[in-house]
């Protein structure tokens, strides 16, 4: 398998993710990306104003080394280990977005139609940012967790709420995707 002009076969990263939580299962350190948004904003002050932020920032130092690996593990896999060609979408994937009227990909992960910064500036782009990021950022919250906290911390650890959030977060993927995009667009 020649890594540097394609993608990685799935089983190497779920084995390097399940060699992970084993690592922090033995230290007993549980993951998830949202959590950090909340230490950041501890760091930031914001436990002033909130006591949700109140919170020794300090002791979770080893999850904000954890998003910088993140970035910078994206960062060489999409620089030094691919060949630019990007995601491989289903040819039916991609008419149904074309009859949504949203671009093909082109090797890009996010379709210019909803992330460009021209659509920013729109009203309906703008506000359907900031719909989704206070639903997205509802949701984390009333969930307990993000995506990946759930579905990799949680359910690594035979958590039954982690299950019921997964099962959320997927049925709200479909609802999204079949429902409510082909309405707004």
């Amino acid at each position: 398998m020649d890594f540097m002009y394609g993608t990685w076969h799935w089983s190497i990263s779920g084995f390097l993710i399940g060699m992970i939580m084993l690592l922090l299962v033995y230290l007993g350190k549980s993951f998830g990306m949202s959590s950090n948004l909340r230490t950041l904003c501890s760091i930031g002050g914001a436990g002033k104003y909130s006591s949700f932020f109140k919170l020794d920032w300090r002791t979770q130092k080893w999850s904000l080394v954890l998003v910088l690996g993140t970035i910078f593990g994206g960062f060489i896999a999409f620089y030094f280990l691919s060949n630019g060609s990007g995601m491989n979408l289903n040819p039916h994937t991609i008419e149904k977005i074309k009859l949504l009227n949203i671009d093909e990909p082109n090797g890009k992960l996010l379709p210019d139609a909803i992330f460009s910064l021209n659509n920013l500036q729109t009203p309906k782009g703008f506000f359907i940012l900031l719909i989704g990021g206070l639903l997205i950022g509802f949701g984390t919250r009333y969930a307990g967790g993000c995506t990946s906290g759930h579905a990799i911390s949680g359910l690594s650890n035979l958590q039954v709420p982690s299950l019921v959030a997964v099962i959320g977060f997927f049925i709200g993927g479909l609802i999204m995707a079949h429902f409510i995009l082909p309405f707004i667009f």
